[in-house]
């Protein structure tokens, strides 16, 4: 148990290590012949096993494999560097005992630790996020060399041309996504959430939906796309969907004036910047996706968990975020390079100044006291709710002005078509045009309007015809 608390704890980050079960030492040397383990206890001994690593803590539990050597058993406990470090074990196993030990390997021994190598072991548990751990249940085979290098060359780097070799571990090892320890290469998580073609299959859940709720949320109507892969991949593949299903530009022309009012229901880099934060401070060993949720007057956008206990619920009521603590700074980093996010706190400032430029009200960021979920909720622009609202109503005044002004335009037209004709039933279409300064079409489409309502008759071909007007004198009026 000291052993494998020891080994989890990998002071040194050398990966954990292994211990044989099964062959006798002395002076660190194997003993030979080898004992190995009676096959009748292989089983009770795993069972003893798991039952002792119960008592560490965090829970622990190391891999176990069983082996066969020159025909003889052996139990082999691979203990990898825990994500939850420092662990602990009893000092003994007296019932009385309460007394538990940080562990650590130094040379070939597990030992106490002293009091600045226990410091040492608390620093870097808590300089080790999870986004920069390695992965032991993932092999260097998950990530994907097509992906690496499209990320490679989308950002210029000079590693693309490297990454065309054979080197490719020296590709992962140069750009940090593998552990760097000798003979023990592994993903770390970063390199899986953006190489992997299926990160979900590491990190459960990892994924965005998009919800809509066009009947509210009482209705039956609801539309939901789930996007997964690559977590840069599926935040823009939402993006996208939101835009082009989502997001609409209304334009609102006035009589009055020549320029038209133009806005969107939700500003586009204020949804951007708002999900590419959800993708950046998310907890990804959480089982919980991302959740964009659309219904007729809001967007809001959900992750898990919350922010850490610096930035204050008072702070977010007031866009006053000063947090300094990043849960996920790999993923930032990437994240930053691809340019689907800001740094250093900028996100809200981005959010705010879009909303402003569009004239949309001020967005909501809400969390618990817990701090276990985090949303940010944008709110539609006044001009697609029509309730409680000035500018739609104006708008609906200028369309009821500008409806009016043509019907006046097209009675107008009637009106001069039928003096033309009546005074010279053989006028043609082009002489029409050319008298009023109008279309072709124009000219069709009134002529049309006036046989269909009765006041124009047409006798003859096309060519030798004429025009006859009927009840010339009862001309139409508003």
């Amino acid at each position: 148990m000291k052993t494998v608390c020891a080994f989890a704890n990998d002071l040194d980050n050398w990966g954990g290590g292994y211990i044989v079960i099964g062959v006798q030492e002395e002076n660190g040397r194997p003993v030979y012949p080898l004992k190995g383990v009676p096959l009748e206890k292989v089983d009770a001994y795993q069972k003893e096993i798991y039952a002792k690593c119960k008592y560490l803590r965090p829970l622990y539990t190391p891999i176990v494999g069983i082996e066969r050597y020159q025909d003889k058993a052996f139990i082999i406990l691979w203990c990898p560097g825990g994500d939850s470090r420092p662990y602990s074990s009893p000092k003994t196993m007296a019932r009385d005992n309460k007394e538990r030990i940080h562990y650590i390997r130094k040379a070939s021994n597990s030992v106490e630790p002293s009091d600045d190598d226990e410091k040492d072991l608390f620093n870097l548990a808590n300089r080790v996020p999870f986004d920069d751990r390695v992965n032991h249940q993932a092999e260097l085979s998950d990530l994907n060399i097509i992906l690496i290098q499209n990320y490679l060359k989308e950002i210029n780097s000079s590693l693309y041309e490297k990454s065309k070799t054979n080197d490719i571990i020296g590709v992962c090892r140069d750009m940090n996504i593998i552990s760097v320890l000798p003979e023990y290469a592994k993903p770390k998580n970063v390199g899986l959430m953006f190489f992997s073609i299926e990160p979900d299959k590491f990190f459960p859940y990892t994924q965005i939906d998009v919800v809509q709720f066009p009947d509210g949320l009482g209705g039956n109507d609801i539309i939901e796309k789930t996007f997964k892969g690559p977590i840069h991949q599926q935040l823009r593949d939402a993006l996208q969907y939101i835009r082009n299903t989502v997001i609409t530009e209304k334009v609102v022309k006035y009589p009055e004036r020549a320029e038209a009012d133009r806005f969107f229901n939700y500003p586009y880099a204020a949804v951007e910047e708002a999900l590419s934060n959800a993708v950046y401070h998310r907890a990804y060993d959480e089982r919980e996706p991302i959740e964009v949720r659309i219904e007729s007057d809001r967007m809001e956008i959900v992750s898990f968990p919350g922010p850490d206990r610096s930035v204050t619920r008072e702070g977010l009521k007031n866009y006053r975020v000063s947090n300094r603590r990043y849960r996920n700074r790999r993923i930032g980093d990437f994240l930053k390079e691809l340019h689907l996010t800001e740094g250093r706190n900028t996100g809200f400032k981005k959010i705010l100044d879009a909303l402003k430029v569009n004239g949309s009200p001020d967005p909501e960021f809400e969390t618990d006291e817990e701090r276990s979920y985090f949303i940010s909720r944008l709110f539609v622009h006044e001009g697609f709710t029509n309730i409680f609202s000035d500018e739609p109503k104006r708008s609906q005044k200028g369309a009821k002005k500008g409806a009016e002004k043509e019907l006046n335009d097209r009675i107008e037209r009637k009106n001069a078509v039928l003096g033309i004709l009546q005074e010279k039933p053989t006028t043609t279409q082009i002489q029409l045009m050319e008298k009023l300064d109008l279309t072709r079409k124009q000219i069709q489409k009134v002529i049309k309007e006036l046989q269909e309502e009765g006041s124009l008759v047409r006798e003859g071909s096309n060519r030798n015809g004429r025009w006859i007007v009927v009840n010339s004198e009862s001309k139409t009026e508003l």
